[in-house]
């Protein structure tokens, strides 16, 4: 009769059902290097309906401690993966940076279990990352081939995103069976072991894992081979070739241990791969079936050989049954246990009166210590939603900083963009100013060469110059010597011609003597005749050598004046490429000085650009919600002045030598001068109208005036609105806080009056869904108003009691005047108020009108359920816990927030009524362009997150430092304030 009333106990005890859970996860996970024991993973399932009860037990374990403990963690939460509830993936994905950080630190042990934790926790971060981007596949992985379909949604490129998936999940599974393996010694019957068990029993879920995921890689590869060119998936192929040998090799083994074969069946895969590139192999694939007996023997079970403390006694055979369900239950079945009715047929009449009377008893405490766990959940409900409350305002307020960070983020983004373009334009001219001077080291390089060369050609013309003389010098020596011959001719044939003369007159006087005369004739005419043909050989010789001179003279004078011809071609060369030369370098020089002046010119006009951005901002609705501090506007005023001075100091050296680092300084002076302009319009934003009119004012003369004189006038400015702290006199804080909350009155009554304007005019010219929007955000801002009305009489109501209350003070000025830092605060927050009334009444008239954005009424909506929330932290800083006018203030406030959230929701309903959403047409787009747009996508949603990393870690300081200088501003850091600080961040 017990067993049906406990699941009731368990459903409405949240007490009991934690501790029982906590109980039987305690006896799962412990630090026993033994299996965990099936019953206690099935009744944590059963007890699962999400995975919180889980996680604040698992919380409280020691696993980064405990290598053992951490193993047997993982092996439940992945059987809770597999097989519990749906949300227990989607309840665990907040604990991903824990189990990550775990990994990690595992990861430094190379052996063990340290080494075999790492890898599974890594296995189960890659499961919860892929069954939350593919939330159709189920914890156990088991579909239908229609729902593998319509997982891949019809899309090719789809079905590639999952195979690749489905390889990284298959790759984790695949190292831890690696790891787990190479970590027993399998010469030894490690199955039959404590140890050797607790290793192996988490493979069995890897079995099953690895089973559906090999069976459905091999059809999406059939099918993406049916779709895409075989070249393309040849890494999914050589992939698919490596794993398939892995998982093969560990099935085989798997199937060998003795510990597996009672508990699961593993299928044995193909002697080889499937064939992806023939379309009909498909028909010859066979799904593996991993089959698990209905009735297997659990892992503690199993005979262990080692010592008798690890063999698991607690339930003696005799007890299996119906009757062991109250022990299946809760993890425990001692001998002595009361509930145990094993042996009840062998008892007597008074021991069964005596154990009804003992259970009659103990269902009587649980009762009453089920209605204490009512009580008590009563209580931590009402509690909770307080939380909520409170959480639901904190979200208000994170959300109104969230969308000025994105408004921040925008202006950084825009002013990124110029830099960027400033940067493109900087990089251009300093690559030309590169080439330029590569040029020039070419040209010198060119003219040196040339200039060498035409020393070459002068050196060879005066040789040629010497070699000319003495030619000629030869000729000379040579027709010397042919004049010399044909005298010694003439000579000789005069000779000859007297001695023929000679020989006829004595022949004609008919000497006796005539046969001797004859005799010596013939002896000197034979004389002569030698002589002649000497002469003539010599003459010969002569003639040969002249003519011989001759020819070589001729070729000397050739060659002579082909390179006269061609050293005064090469030297007019020469001359007119050095005049091209230093004709190129003038201009290279006056491009240079071009580009220089054009560089500065460019960032003169940048900077004019952002000074003119940021002079527009000012009239920007979005901007009217930021603010600034007085402080930090000197700071930015000072920066800019400092690089005026910098700038006035580099201009003589630029106008000098064209260098510099002028154009550098014109972009950042741009950037301070805007920044500074910026922070003046938010800083006019937390003051009095009066002294923001002035600021303003001061600002707009920079535009016409110096610029110098105007940043000065801007310093000076933001040094009168510094905080007075105790300057004022005790009269007047009193009076202006009367003043302020008066101010702030009004303020609201105003807005309320012009909304209700707006509303009867929307009805009177509007229709359709523009005057039902219309009515529905002027509706909530009519709500929004009063419920601002009740908070502002609530405050002064609290307010009036704080003073009255008096703590020590002896009236109403001087309690305002000692506690001077709390009624700055408390005017500062008035302000804020009755400001955040009035800019949203602006907003909403814009977007009545069509001309204004949903988004900046949403913003306004925020500061303002901000500023009550300072106004609210500002009144009750000093209040009694206990006082009714305090309730009363936080119902208030809580109506606000209520009222808040009504505004936000009906704009973002009129902005879906009213706006439409642009939808991509895919149908011109081919697959490729499909593809290129998507991984364009993903590299813009990388850079967008890596820039909102940035941007967050930006703002938190940039918030930061605004509570350092608001503590310095409201005098946080008084010791006699100290009492309010604490009251102010405990409420």
């Amino acid at each position: 009769d017990l067993l049906p009333s406990l699941p009731k106990v368990i459903r409405k005890g949240e007490k009991a059902t934690f501790r029982i859970g906590g109980r039987i996860i305690n006896k799962a996970i412990n630090t026993q290097e033994v299996a965990v024991k099936e019953k206690h993973a099935r009744n944590i399932l059963i007890l699962s309906k999400g995975a919180h009860t889980f996680w604040a037990a698992v919380n409280r374990l020691p696993l980064s401690s405990n290598a053992v403990l951490c193993w047997k963690f993982c092996h439940v939460f992945h059987k809770l993966l597999r097989d519990g509830h749906p949300n227990v993936i989607k309840d665990s994905m907040r604990n991903k940076a824990d189990l990550t950080d775990m990994s990690r630190m595992w990861g430094h042990l190379s052996e063990g279990y340290g080494k075999l934790c790492s890898i599974y926790l890594k296995l189960l971060i890659t499961k919860m990352e892929f069954h939350i981007k593919n939330p159709r596949f189920p914890g156990n992985l088991q579909m239908s081939n229609r729902q593998l379909d319509e997982a891949g949604e019809n899309d090719v490129n789809n079905f590639f995103q999952l195979t690749v998936e489905m390889f990284d999940y298959l790759e984790c599974e695949l190292n831890l069976f690696l790891g787990v393996f190479s970590s027993l010694d399998m010469s030894r019957s490690v199955s039959v072991t404590a140890a050797g068990q607790c290793r192996l029993a988490p493979l069995i879920q890897v079995i099953l894992d690895c089973s559906h995921l090999y069976d459905y890689t091999v059809k999406l590869l059939f099918k993406l081979h049916s779709c895409l060119p075989a070249d393309t998936l040849q890494g999914h192929r050589d992939r698919f070739q490596e794993q398939f040998k892995k998982l093969k090799s560990l099935f085989y083994r798997s199937s060998n241990l003795q510990y597996f074969k009672r508990l699961i069946q593993i299928p044995q895969l193909p002697e080889n791969p499937p064939n992806f590139l023939r379309a009909s192999a498909l028909s010859e694939h066979i799904s593996p079936v991993v089959v698990i007996p209905a009735e297997s023997s659990s892992p503690e079970s199993e005979h262990v050989v080692e010592t008798d403390d690890l063999v698991d006694t607690d339930v003696p055979v005799s007890q299996e049954g119906t009757d062991t369900k109250f022990d299946d239950l809760f993890g425990t079945s001692a001998a002595i246990d009361p509930f145990n009715f094993n042996s009840q047929n062998g008892m007597r009449k008074d021991d069964k009166d005596r154990l009804i009377e003992q259970l009659t008893r103990e269902i009587q405490a649980l009762k009453e210590e089920l209605e204490s766990f009512r009580l008590e959940s009563g209580r931590l409900c009402q509690a909770l939603r307080g939380r909520v409350s409170e959480l639901e305002a904190e979200l208000a307020e994170q959300s109104h900083l969230r969308l000025q960070a994105v408004g921040e983020s925008e202006f950084l983004k825009a002013e990124l963009d110029d830099l960027r373009k400033v940067r493109e334009d900087t990089e251009k001219e300093q690559r030309s100013l590169t080439e330029i001077e590569k040029k020039a080291q070419a040209n010198e390089q060119r003219y040196t060469k040339l200039k060498e060369k035409y020393t070459e050609l002068v050196q060879s013309h005066a040789d040629l110059l010497r070699k000319n003389a003495e030619v000629t010098r030869q000729m000379t020596v040579a027709r010397a010597a042919q004049d010399e011959v044909e005298a010694v001719r003439k000579e000789m044939q005069e000779k000859v011609k007297a001695a023929q003369e000679a020989a006829d007159r004595q022949v004609r006087m008919g000497d006796i003597n005539i046969g001797q005369s004859l005799e010596v004739l013939s002896t000197q005419l034979a004389a002569l005749v030698s002589e002649k043909a000497e002469l003539e050989q010599s003459m010969s010789k002569v003639e040969a050598e002249l003519a011989v001179r001759v020819q070589e003279l001729e070729q000397v004078q050739t060659s002579l004046a082909t390179e006269r011809e061609s050293g005064v071609k090469t030297a007019e060369a020469l001359q007119n490429q050095l005049n091209e030369k230093e004709s190129r370098e003038q201009a290279l020089e006056s491009q240079l000085v071009a580009a220089r002046w054009s560089s500065l010119q460019g960032a003169v006009e940048e900077a004019e650009k952002i000074i003119q951005d940021s002079l527009a901002q000012i009239d920007d609705p979005a901007h009217i919600s930021c603010t600034s501090s007085a402080d930090y506007l000197a700071s930015r005023c000072q920066a800019s002045l400092d690089c005026l001075d910098r700038l006035h100091s580099a201009r003589g050296a630029f106008v000098a030598n064209s260098t510099g680092e002028r154009t550098q300084l014109v972009t950042q002076c741009g950037h301070l001068v805007g920044d500074s302009i910026v922070q003046g319009s938010a800083t006019s934003h937390m003051v009095p109208v009066e002294q923001a009119d002035g600021e303003c004012v001061c600002v707009c003369v920079s535009d016409n005036g110096k610029l110098k004189a105007a940043l000065e006038a801007i310093l000076a400015t933001a040094e009168k609105l510094r905080p007075r702290g105790l300057e004022l006199q005790q009269g007047e804080l009193g009076d202006l806080v009367e003043q302020e909350m008066a101010a702030t009155s009004a303020a609201v009554e105003s807005a309320a009056a012009r909304i209700e304007e707006m509303l009867n005019k929307s009805r009177a010219v509007d229709t359709g869904v523009k005057m039902e929007v219309n009515e529905r955000i002027l509706a909530s801002c009519t709500e929004l108003m009063q419920a601002i009305k009740e908070l502002i009489l609530s405050s002064k109501d609290l307010q009036r009691d704080i003073v009255e209350s008096g703590r020590g003070a002896a009236s109403m000025k001087e309690f305002y005047a000692k506690n001077s830092r709390w009624t700055e605060g408390l005017i500062s927050a008035s302000k804020a108020v009755g400001w955040g009334a009035t800019v949203m009444v602006d907003a909403a008239d814009l977007v009545v009108q069509g001309k204004g954005k949903f988004e900046e009424l949403m913003v306004c909506s925020h500061e303002i359920a901000a500023s009550t929330a300072q106004l609210v932290a500002a009144s009750k800083v000093k209040a009694d816990k206990d006082s009714a006018n305090l309730h009363r203030l936080q119902q208030a406030s809580r109506g606000v927030t209520q009222a808040t959230a009504a505004v936000v929701a009906s704009t973002k309903s009129g902005k879906s009524q009213i706006e439409e959403t642009d939808t991509m047409d895919f149908s011109s787009m081919t697959l490729t362009q499909i593809k290129r747009q998507e991984m364009d996508a993903q590299v813009l949603v990388l850079e967008l997150e890596t820039r909102l990393q940035k941007e967050r870690e930006r703002l938190g300081e940039l918030r930061k430092k605004h509570y350092e200088l608001a503590g310095v501003a409201e005098g946080w850091g008084q010791e006699e304030e100290g009492e309010e600080k604490e009251h102010l961040y405990t409420d």
